[in-house]
């Protein structure tokens, strides 16, 4: 995820938004959102460690993952069993294979077992937020780089209004400046969650170090989560120990034939050592 690949993700996130705007306009989308049944709150365990279980079809580094015809209830309900706190889905079509109809597949199914899920995608127009209240999502992830500080504060204020708590994604020591400031201007009136994503944006690596060395930069009075480089329990139990009270895992999860024992042993070993610190 370049520079470059962010710019053109945040472009064709753009396009879908003014496109979907034709189709529905804000006004009769908002009043959707407003009718919509609340979903699942996200409730995060007394162990001090929890998992946010990603549904990930396509990676661009990775390549295919799973195929939509695979059917993607069994995986659900396997992460739901496991103890998974959320369950994170990509609604980007062109490089994760994602849709806002896995979205609302997802919250119609998580929804009576009491898993919230999120909206994981380039979000760059508070419209998108209310797709995602509409689809039955109870959060969204927003990419601290890829948006102006007028725009991050306008999208963390408007998710507010929606009920969805938001987690922040950062790459580096700059995002989490921002970050911080961010959280400290509006963590008493929403849900943010903190993100690391240890992935290089150059080379599309993930370098689980950066976990560890940006921890100490990451804001106080709020959950860290772990973004990518999990993919163990050692891993787990590393972030853990570090004060990550949330690891997400995508690629790890949808590549293993038993989803719902990695799921388990992520979150066991994560909880050992969040309850050692």
């Amino acid at each position: 995820m370049s520079a470059d690949f962010l710019e053109a993700m945040a472009a064709a996130s753009a396009e879908r938004v003014r496109a979907a705007q034709r189709s529905c306009p804000e006004s009769e989308l908002a009043a959707r959102a407003r009718r919509a049944p609340l979903p699942p709150p996200l409730r995060l365990d007394r162990s001090g460690f929890d998992l946010i279980a990603e549904l990930k079809l396509r990676s661009p580094a990775a390549g295919v993952l799973a195929a939509a015809q695979e059917g993607l209830e069994p995986r659900l309900v396997a992460y739901a069993r496991a103890g998974a706190a959320a369950v994170s889905v990509l609604t980007e079509p062109s490089r994760f294979d994602g849709s806002l109809a896995h979205l609302a597949d997802a919250a119609r199914l998580l929804a009576p077992l009491r898993v919230p899920v999120m909206r994981k995608d380039f979000l760059v127009d508070g419209y998108q937020l209310l797709e995602a209240r509409v689809a039955g999502a109870a959060g969204v992830l927003a990419i601290v780089r890829l948006l102006s500080r007028t725009a991050l504060d306008a999208l963390i204020a408007r998710a507010a209004a929606l009920g969805l708590f938001v987690l922040l994604e950062a790459f580096d020591a700059h995002d989490l400046a921002v970050m911080r400031e961010l959280i400290a201007v509006h963590g008493t009136s929403a849900r943010l969650l903190a993100g690391v994503n240890c992935r290089d944006l150059a080379t599309l690596e993930v370098v689980p170090g950066r976990l560890l060395e940006l921890a100490p930069l990451l804001p106080a009075g709020v959950p860290w989560v772990a973004e990518s480089g999990v993919a163990s329990g050692a891993d787990a139990a590393q972030v853990a120990a570090a004060g990550y009270r949330l690891a997400l895992v995508g690629s790890a999860l949808m590549r293993d034939e038993d989803p719902e024992g990695l799921a388990q042993a992520l979150i066991e070993a994560g909880r050992t050592a969040a309850q050692a610190r």
